[in-house]
């Protein structure tokens, strides 16, 4: 076999030489001859055959293996029952002051009493909470700072347009006022008071407060009548400090009383003033005489918080006949639960056997809660809060002199 015809011939098939071999073989062999007659014969004859067997086989594939496949319809299957979600366990019983909380609705019970074995008092808030007027175009006038309170036409006073109904006016039974200051300076405590206090309890801002406009606005919405504390030189100053605009007995009169224009132009909407500090200014009546002068001109009255024992604050106001009024008692003066709770005891017998007592307090967290607890109940023991401006409305200033002097 050639090598050419081995590297050119396409695979699989045979060399030339052998194909020449194949056909040299046949032609050795001799084939019957056949007539074409004989040719068709056999063709028909093999077709006969065919259709034969297809008639009795019936297979159209002509023998080829196949298989059949039984399709049977069923019901479509159920789905799985929803396992159901467990039903929450029974909450545990709560207390009658969160039931209380949650539903608006105080019941009031005598004193010491776990259930209304006598007379229960069952108290319904409003549907309309008592909600103080805003600050009146009208009873403000420009100054250097920024807008001042001022007495309107036919004398309206801020001090009795702000003040706080007392709808128990005339009711028989002790009164009771607190005043709660440094309000603005911190926001969750400023939050803390105005939600948890009773409306009657009135509050004094800080002018140092951020975004005091707004503070002042939900505290007014919530009921509760609003005052500005006006910093005051203290005796160790300037080692404790009040802050920027503080009246002192060093400066004359005209500083002090554009410091004190600048305190009254930081909001609007109170009904008057009350010493933040000031033991020194307070006790100097040349200092604060001017002051104090101002403050009644401009239809506001001024509380006395009752830090100082030497303020004549309620000396100097008789004398000018402006509205003055003192508190008896400081509630946190000494910043600890029993403490509190026991200048509280004594507040409520002091109102009982005077029939008024006014007092003030921080807005520590803390004299917050004793607060709110206590006034719980008070009017089953028969006292009634009321707002500040009480004492400073329609009350001679001489009436509310002699305490703490």
């Amino acid at each position: 076999m050639a090598t050419d015809d081995i590297l050119t011939r396409p695979l699989g098939t045979k060399s030339a030489a052998a194909s020449r071999t194949l056909g040299q073989r046949l032609r050795g062999v001799s084939m019957p001859r056949m007539s074409p007659a004989a040719v068709v014969a056999m063709a028909v004859a093999g077709l006969a055959i065919g259709l034969t067997i297809l008639a009795m086989v019936g297979d159209p594939q002509g023998g080829e293996p196949s298989a059949v496949a039984t399709i049977t319809l069923r019901e479509p299957a159920a789905p799985p029952p929803v396992a159901k979600a467990p039903e929450p366990p029974p909450s545990a019983p709560r207390s009658a002051g969160e039931v209380e909380t949650a539903s608006g609705v105080r019941v009031v019970r005598p004193a010491g009493t776990d259930a209304p074995t006598e007379a229960v008092i069952i108290r319904v808030p409003d549907s309309e909470p008592v909600r103080l007027v805003g600050p009146d175009p009208r009873l403000m006038e420009r100054g250097r700072h920024g807008n001042v309170p001022k007495i309107g036409d036919g004398r309206r006073r801020p001090l009795d347009v702000y003040a706080r109904p007392d709808s128990g006016a005339g009711a028989p039974g002790a009164r009771i006022a607190i005043l709660v200051t440094g309000l603005g300076v911190g926001q969750a405590a400023t939050a803390g008071a105005i939600a948890k206090l009773p409306p009657a309890i009135s509050l004094a801002f800080s002018p140092y407060g951020g975004d005091l406009e707004r503070s002042v606005a939900r505290a007014r919405d919530f009921g509760h009548e609003i005052l500005v504390q006006a910093p005051m030189e203290p005796f160790d100053y300037p080692d404790s400090d009040p802050g920027p605009q503080t009246m002192l007995t060093s400066s004359r009169a005209p500083e002090n009383l554009d410091r004190l224009s600048w305190v009254m132009s930081r909001f609007g909407g109170y009904v008057g003033l009350v010493n933040f500090m000031g033991a020194k200014l307070e006790g100097d009546a040349a200092a604060f005489e001017p002051v104090l002068r101002e403050i009644g001109t401009r239809g506001l009255g001024f509380v006395d918080d009752g830090t100082s024992s030497r303020s004549l604050a309620t000396s100097l106001g008789g004398k000018l006949k402006i509205p003055v009024a003192r508190a008896e008692i400081v509630l946190d003066a000494m910043p600890q639960a029993e403490a509190i709770d026991r200048e509280l005891a004594r507040l409520e017998a002091q109102a009982k056997a005077n029939g008024f007592a006014l007092a003030s307090a921080g807005a520590m967290p803390m004299t917050i809660e004793r607060i709110a607890r206590w006034s719980r109940d008070l009017e089953t023991r028969g006292i009634r809060l009321v707002p500040v401006s009480t004492a400073l409305r329609g009350t001679p200033p001489a009436r509310l002199s002699s305490a703490g002097q």
